[in-house]
């Protein structure tokens, strides 16, 4: 497997190895040993699937408290996938990084507790898997503003994308003070 740091700590890049011929090809898509190793928490407690069409844009969501971390696939179609990190402290806070994910290139990006996560269908469509490291907690959700100026993710898009009611709702602001949402605390590297 092969481990592409980010410029947000804790954030990383994973390109499994596929194993293909004329048949089709396997990859292992979770391995508690190689993936604690290469920087992912073992423990995973909840996996979700997501289904949408072309220039649905999901996000960006985060949970405090029970901050999520998510290990996040595209088993088909084509995503552009973005991690904020949200976590009051960081030295990168307020960064983003992307990374176009898809069934062809079968990347696998972890987002860390304390980030903020969203994406974007750019195929078709997009089936979407995440492994959460806590529940999904309706007490306790968050949102930034997809398009949030201070931020200034370079979603590869020409019209609004589809959103939802509550991404459409969310802050207009990551640093505005009028926010809703209670700051992520840092979380301490391992």
């Amino acid at each position: 497997m092969n481990i592409i740091e980010t410029k947000i700590p804790g954030a990383i890049i994973l390109e499994p190895k596929v194993f293909g011929d004329e048949r089709g090809f396997f990859m292992e898509t979770w391995h508690e040993a190689r993936y604690e190793e290469a920087g992912v928490p073992a423990r995973f407690v909840q996996d979700n699937l997501s289904f949408s069409q072309r220039g649905v844009l999901r996000g960006l969501h985060f949970q405090n408290p029970d901050q999520q971390g998510k290990l996040v696939q595209v088993l088909q179609g084509e995503v552009f996938d973005v991690a904020v990190d949200i976590r009051v402290g960081s030295p990168t806070f307020g960064q983003w990084e992307a990374i176009l994910l898809s069934s062809e290139n079968k990347r696998q990006f972890y987002v860390p507790e304390g980030c903020a996560h969203g994406f974007l269908v750019t195929g078709d469509k997009a089936l979407f898997s995440y492994k959460c490291t806590a529940k999904y907690n309706p007490s306790a959700e968050g949102y930034v503003l997809w398009n949030d100026p201070e931020i200034g993710i370079e979603w590869p898009i020409e019209a609004l994308p589809t959103l939802s009611e509550k991404d459409q709702a969310a802050q207009p602001s990551l640093r505005d003070p009028r926010r809703t949402a209670t700051p992520v605390q840092a979380v301490a590297e391992p």
